[in-house]
């Protein structure tokens, strides 16, 4: 079976779309608040409450809708209808979160599509091309690591570092 190397393999998207969206939509909400809520500037945030978004993986059938309630991200039920859509692939999305890819270039190569309040959609890409590191990393999602403790030469412990 031959399919892009831009998109996920057609098995694999067809079993991802059989997940149910709310608890998946529940976890994308809390993975935001805690990478991207603190970079929110109060403009931004002032400028995002209340708004309905949907984030769809169109390769891997799933969408992930949510809104900012003024504090955080949270989870919203499909059935509500979207101020702003933002679809593309998974791996496109992957290289936006990564900062390897321009939100602009894959707008333009059509790539990166966006549907609805396009004033929301400036919002969103403007902010989000303002955030200079990653996004989506093993580092901003993991714990720190206790720097580990060794004992000196004399018997007692230090931090190394």
């Amino acid at each position: 079976m031959h399919h892009s190397p831009r998109h996920l393999p057609a098995p694999a998207g067809r079993l991802l779309s059989l997940l149910p969206a709310y608890p998946g939509s529940y976890l994308f909400a809390a993975a935001l608040n805690r990478v991207l809520a603190r970079h929110l500037p109060d403009d931004v945030r002032t400028g995002l409450t209340g708004k309905r978004l949907r984030l769809r993986a169109l390769d891997a059938g799933i969408a992930f809708d949510f809104r900012w309630n003024g504090r955080a991200f949270s989870a919203t039920r499909r059935s509500e209808i979207a101020d702003l859509s933002i679809s593309a692939s998974m791996r496109d999305f992957a290289l936006l979160a990564a900062r390897r890819e321009d939100p602009d270039t894959l707008f333009f190569s059509r790539r990166l599509l966006m549907e609805g309040d396009t004033e929301l959609g400036l919002l969103v890409k403007n902010t989000l091309d303002a955030i200079e590191q990653p996004l989506f990393s093993l580092d901003g999602l993991l714990p720190r690591r206790p720097v580990p403790v060794r004992p000196s030469p004399r018997g007692d412990t230090h931090a190394q570092g």
